[in-house]
Parts: C-alpha cells; structure tokens; sequence
C-alpha cells in the first residue's frame, strides 16, 4: 500500500485526471475499476474520480509495489532539463505565484525538445529551494502565464500551484489586468493613440501581417501607446497592450511608420545596424514593464491591486541614454536583465534566500 498526501501545487484537479499523471501507463478501465473495487480511495473513502482534490487530501493505493512501478514507469519527466546556475530575476513571489524579469535573448517556453526555457529554470529554482519535489512534477508542473518573444525582455508570471496558474492563465484571456510595456521607436511620435487592426500569422515564416480591413483567419488586435520621450530621431513609448496576439507591438507600430530598434524582422536595418555595431545590439528594445492586477480572490488574493515592475534593462537604458533621453526626468529605473554574453541561458538577478513563509 502507498499512501500520497496532496500538496498545494497539485490541488485544484479532478482525482481521476491526478491518478492518470501518477499512474501514467495506466489505461482508465484499470483506473476507474481500482476505484469502483476501493483498491484506491480517497480521505479513506470510496471515490469517483470526478472529485476536485484539496492540498492536504490522503491518497491511499491498495496495490503492489510491483504493479505501482509498472504503471508508473515514466513517474519523473525524462525530459526535464535544469541550470544549476541559473539565477531568476525574482520581482515577486507568494505561495502559489512568481514573477520574473526574463532577459532578451531566453525562451519563455521550449520551442524545440532541446531548448532549456524559463520553465526549466523556474522548475530548478522551485526544485532547490524544496517547493517541490521532483516526484510532483509527475501530476503538476509549474509553468508561466503570458509568452514574451525570446528577445523581448521583462515580466513573466507564473503559477507554482494549479489553481493559480488556471486563474492567472484566465486573467490574461480574459485581458482584467493591466499591461505595459516600454520600447523606443524609429522617429518622432507625439501625444498617445489607440490603434486597431486585423493581424494574420504565416507560421513558415513565424511572421504576422497587418491589415486595416477583416480577412479570414486574421484576429482583431488593440494597440494604445504615449510618448514619454524625444530622443535622437527616435521616441520612448509606453505601451498598453490591449489585446495578446504574437508580435503585436512590433508589428503593429512598424505598421504604422515607427519600427521598434533592433528589431530586424520588422524594423529599419539602416537604424539598426549602427546600434548593434556600436552597442553590439541584437534585439529589439522591447520590455514588459508593468502589470496592474484588480481585486484578486482564491489563489490571487495576494495579488489584489498590486502592481508589478520590472527595471528596464541596463542596454537598453544605456542606448535611450545615447540618443538623448533623460530617463530620470520620466521616473524609469534601470537593471541588468541582459544574459552574460559568456553565459548564454543562465539569468542574471538574485535567488532568494528560501521559498516563501
């Protein structure tokens, strides 16, 4: 017999879903009779699986040893890649959300089965500082909210237990919370404005278009931006991203005249190779800089009214500073989000001392 007591970070799923990560070569008829037989109960009783699991729930499985480690061959993930070196940039974090200011350069998610990603750094970082154990990433694992391209800097939220990665994961759908982002244009753009669109993605190419009329397939998306500053044939934006779509805020400001520097598929290649020759920029100068949550309850209700910053990055700062742009005269601060250019994928930024209280 193997008893299993349920942790915050696996609460919040149907049991009969649980059982089939944990027992993973298990078919559901095998399941479901265990259950109906009570050679698996819940809290000590017989269950249906269709029960809603609750941290501190008692799993009992009546059943050998041999045939627990026959269905559950694959129990710890093959494919989990980790950094031991890798250090978050850790903005906030509470018991069931962390946020993190990923530098330019990192995947928010694995592209390839190769790639090592934010997830797999924020899955060493929780494995570390003992949140989680690595026979729990069998029925949970952890992972971030919102996607940022992989040269796109700044916030990415994350849930570290299910409740709150299923309520974050809808506020970002649902587009309740505030988010910003700060990034420095081709020109001289003044006042604000809120521009709209219909934006279609050519996955060969991982390219979107932009129209100003409907077509089939393509998704309206909303786009409000303020000048914040004038630089040097160039401007300082903040930007309110309204609607969610791949590479809106570059593609939607190229559209309109005002590419975002360092940014060569959508953007001016004459702006952009003196800045990567005289700053060794490869990215554009894009940064989530903020999200403004509203009240909050359940597994967010830390989050209730918070607001969230992240730095901007100290290239970035240092090329605003380049073109004439003040940055304290607009209250923006500025950190070191870049990857070491000697230690690509390893984050820069602080671990903290221990898991939350």
């Amino acid at each position: 017999m193997r008893q299993i007591s349920i942790r915050p970070n696996e609460a919040g799923q149907r049991f009969d879903k649980y059982l089939g990560k944990y027992l993973k070569k298990a078919p559901k008829s095998f399941l479901y009779k265990m259950l109906r037989k009570k050679n698996i109960t819940l809290n000590g009783k017989k269950a249906t699986g269709q029960e809603k699991l609750c941290a501190g729930d008692t799993v009992k499985l009546f059943l050998s040893d041999e045939t627990i480690e026959k269905f559950s061959e694959n129990l710890l993930p093959a494919d989990l890649k980790t950094s031991e070196n890798c250090r978050l940039d850790i903005l906030y974090e509470d018991t069931h959300t962390i946020f993190i200011n990923k530098p330019a350069g990192m995947l928010s998610q694995k592209a390839a089965p190769t790639d090592v990603s934010l997830v797999e750094h924020l899955i060493s970082y929780l494995l570390e500082s003992g949140q989680i154990t690595r026979e729990e990433l069998a029925t949970f694992r952890p992972s971030v909210c919102n996607r940022l391209d992989r040269n796109t800097s700044g916030i990415v939220a994350a849930g570290k237990t299910l409740p709150a990665l299923q309520d974050l994961s809808l506020m970002f759908r649902d587009r309740t919370l505030g988010k910003y982002y700060l990034c420095l244009v081709k020109g001289n753009v003044a006042g604000s404005q809120r521009i709209d669109g219909y934006l279609s993605k050519d996955t060969s190419s991982n390219k979107v278009t932009l129209t100003k009329t409907e077509r089939p397939e393509a998704v309206r998306i909303e786009t409000e931006y303020r000048t914040l500053a004038a630089g040097d044939d160039c401007t300082l934006l903040e930007v309110h991203l309204i609607t969610g779509k791949t590479h809106q805020i570059r593609a939607h400001l190229a559209s309109i005249g005002h590419p975002i520097l360092g940014d060569y598929k959508y953007g001016d290649r004459k702006k952009n190779d003196p800045l990567r020759s005289r700053y060794g920029l490869k990215h554009q100068l894009l940064h989530s800089t903020r999200l403004i949550f509203p009240e909050c309850e359940g597994a967010l209700a830390a989050l209730s009214g918070k607001v969230i910053e992240a730095p901007l990055p100290d290239l970035f700062a240092e090329i605003c500073r380049g073109a004439g742009i003040t940055l304290k005269d607009i209250g923006i601060t500025s950190g070191n989000t870049e990857i070491p250019r000697a230690a690509a994928g390893i984050c820069s930024g602080r671990i903290p001392d221990g898991p939350p209280a």
